[in-house]
């Protein structure tokens, strides 16, 4: 990994106030939406902290669907390019902004980084609120695969719908980023855990421990399970109406696909037969992040990572990304 240094102490003084302009990195950088081809390697200015931000020399970014949607123009919330894409980091603090308390150069850390400026690049520059500690026990492409997709799990069956012993819960695509995490975390709190996922991925959920699994090819899984205290359910579409059916009275379904079709019917359905239904966005705070990660070092929830390719082949990890059938997480290494 490359520049995975600590820096001097002058090094660090200089590195919480320096602007010029003379400081360069690599950075995958897309001048237009469109498929992965628009992701392409470039020198540009390093990012600088303002307060309250920190400056991590990155080591390793997780690859997520919302990434591609972004590059693609499907979601646009990080306005036009010129932008640096990836949310998922690990790394080492170069550097401190202004009213920075908590960390110091040369900690390691994970975090959350947003576009224009993010963690594809060998720097981003990351708000203390959004970074946590990398606990011993947990390398840094473990944790940089655990942000984003961890946090979803982890929120949603922690603060939105809690798992306690004995309670049933089904997570579809539970193969991929945020089902195999939301599995491990349901199982770990004593949760009967039941998985839906193409037949060739159950031998890899069983040892995540899943309880029951479904392959949604060939069967119904609205016909094969009943009685489900929660659901989790990261595709939407038709599976928000079919998922109710299994809820137990005062079930929860949680819908957590951020973007995609419209929810009206899922909803109207929800209130109707007096179940729950949230639609779940993930928030980046430290303090979650700290907890899943010290979940990931003792080895209770952990990332399983499908691939890990250098920086400069992040259009390769979207193309893979994009089918749709990665067991686990992609990272790039910096």
């Amino acid at each position: 990994m490359s520049e995975h240094t600590v820096l001097s102490e002058h090094t660090r003084q200089h590195d919480t106030t320096d602007r010029s302009e003379g400081r360069r990195m690599l950075a995958v950088v897309q001048h237009d939406f469109g498929g992965p081809e628009v992701l392409r390697p470039a020198e540009v200015a390093r990012p600088v902290p303002g307060p309250g931000e920190v400056l991590v020399r990155v080591a390793a970014a997780g690859v997520n669907p919302a990434d591609w949607r972004i590059r693609s123009g499907e979601v646009r919330r990080f306005g036009e390019p010129p932008f640096t894409l990836g949310l998922d980091l690990a790394g080492e603090v170069a550097g401190l902004g202004p009213e920075v308390s908590g960390f110091r150069v040369g900690q390691a850390v994970l975090g959350i980084a947003f576009p224009p400026h993010g963690a594809y690049a060998q720097y981003a520059v990351v708000a203390q609120e959004r970074l946590a500690a990398v606990p011993a026990g947990l390398d840094l492409v473990q944790a940089a695969a655990l942000p984003t997709a961890g946090l979803t799990a982890f929120q949603a069956l922690t603060h939105v719908a809690p798992v306690t012993a004995g309670r049933r819960v089904l997570v579809h695509a539970a193969a991929g980023g945020v089902g195999h995490l939301a599995v491990q975390l349901a199982k770990a709190r004593g949760g009967y855990v039941i998985g839906t996922a193409r037949a060739e991925k159950h031998a890899f959920l069983r040892r995540l421990g899943a309880d029951e699994l479904i392959d949604h090819t060939r069967q119904d899984f609205a016909q094969a399970v009943r009685d489900v205290d929660v659901v989790l359910d990261p595709i939407a579409g038709d599976y928000g109406p079919r998922s109710l059916a299994v809820l137990a009275p005062g079930g929860t379904l949680v819908d957590v696909r951020g973007t995609g079709p419209d929810r009206t019917v899922t909803r109207a359905l929800a209130a109707e037969r007096g179940l729950r239904y949230v639609e779940f966005g993930f928030t980046p705070v430290g303090a979650d992040l700290a907890q899943l990660a010290a979940l990931a070092a003792d080895g209770r929830v952990r990332p399983a990572l499908a691939e890990v390719l250098p920086l400069t082949e992040a259009a390769a990890a979207h193309r893979l990304s994009e089918t749709g059938r990665v067991p686990g997480k992609i990272v790039l290494t910096v």
